[in-house]
């Protein structure tokens, strides 16, 4: 086992991830596919300990992190490369994964992050969240969105993140990073939030919004007068409104509507597909929080299908559909009519067909065409 060759293996062939797992070869993924490095050998138990030695690099108190809690989240740096990694157990041997961080920030307009995106970022006070299952592209979205802040604007941006990624350098803005969790700078995001509020910052940024104590600090947050700009782990811009409140017992959903329906500002839910070319699109749903969204959001009930329809009426606004977003990536010849239609449930195929003969026709009469 040479953990260095199979680092430089995933840095030569532009991995995201490398996989370590007992009992299989190394694993890479590559433009999402899972890609085994063939000139290398089975991991055996003895690798896995050592490669779990490597990683740590004699930490006792990681070590002590992992033997309570059998799971560890760290960071490690190979030839100025920064990785996240993750130590958990499968039959009670260790195994990593480790997500490759590039050090050449991405700009919005290359990731394809819409620039209502952007513009939002210049408010005041309230909350943006970027949303999306596992590997959509939350964290580099985030990260891109931080580097714009900081070359354009004078603020002083806070981020809370387990563990950290980038280490971004203050430019325009001040940034203070804070890595969340055991060993780190604050023990978890609900005590960093809170403890944010008194630290003169403009912008807070969290990584995650996992629970009900992380989403109350993050609301008193932009009640006070802040823009906090954080993820959450949901596949659509409905969804997220739906977990935010459902962070609440029944009684208090009515009062935290109220609150969200004034404190929100956009949701942008991405996703990720492999392109015609082989690379990485996005797929962005962008929610515009207007008067129409903040009163469907106060409603005692409401429905997915209302939040897509206040998206789709509200175009000029900013928002964007993710049947638009799935169309216009067709009609620009980056995904397949297959993925397209994947993307999307049945009852929603003709409206798909619709939208992608609208835009050929809008496109075929554009004078440059």
């Amino acid at each position: 086992m040479n953990m260095d060759k199979i680092l430089d293996e995933a840095i030569k062939r532009d991995a995201s991830d490398v996989h370590l797992i007992c009992d299989n070869k190394p694993y890479l993924r590559v433009a999402r596919d899972l890609v085994p490095i063939e000139k290398m050998g089975v991991l055996t138990e003895e690798d896995m300990a050592e490669i779990y030695d490597y990683l740590i690099m004699g930490n006792i108190e990681k070590d002590e992190v992992f033997n309570k809690t059998r799971k560890l989240d760290t960071s490690y740096i190979y030839k100025g490369i920064r990785l996240r990694v993750n130590i958990s157990l499968s039959d009670n041997i260790p195994l990593c994964t480790l997500r490759l961080i590039k050090n050449e920030l991405p700009t919005y307009e290359s990731l394809g992050v819409p620039d209502i995106v952007r513009r939002m970022t210049y408010q005041t006070q309230g909350v943006i969240l970027v949303t999306g299952k596992t590997n959509s592209g939350k964290s580099t979205t985030l990260k891109a969105l931080i580097n714009y802040i900081n070359e354009t604007q004078n603020k002083k941006i806070l981020t809370l993140q387990p563990p950290i990624e980038y280490k971004h350098h203050s430019k325009e803005s001040i940034i203070v990073q804070k890595e969340v969790g055991l060993g780190g700078d604050v023990l978890n995001y609900s005590d960093g939030v809170k403890n944010s509020l008194r630290e003169d910052c403009d912008i807070l940024v969290i990584g995650e919004i996992k629970n009900k104590e992380t989403m109350e600090a993050a609301i008193e947050m932009a009640e006070s007068g802040h823009l906090v700009i954080g993820t959450l782990h949901t596949k659509s811009c409905a969804e997220t409104i739906d977990r935010m409140i459902n962070f609440y017992e029944v009684r208090d959903q009515v009062s935290i509507k109220y609150l969200l329906s004034s404190l929100l500002k956009l949701v942008i839910s991405q996703r990720l597909l492999k392109g015609t070319d082989g690379k990485l699109v996005l797929v962005p749903e962008v929610m515009v929080v207007d008067n129409i969204v903040s009163g469907i959001i106060r409603k005692d009930k409401f429905s997915v299908s209302e939040i897509e329809d206040a998206i789709q009426s509200n175009l000029e606004k900013g928002s964007i559909g993710l049947i638009n977003s799935i169309a216009k990536l067709f009609v620009e010849n980056k995904i397949t009519l297959a993925q397209a239609k994947a993307q999307i449930e049945e009852k929603n195929i003709e409206i798909l067909n619709r939208t992608i003969m609208q835009l050929k026709i809008k496109k075929s009469d554009s004078p440059h065409v």
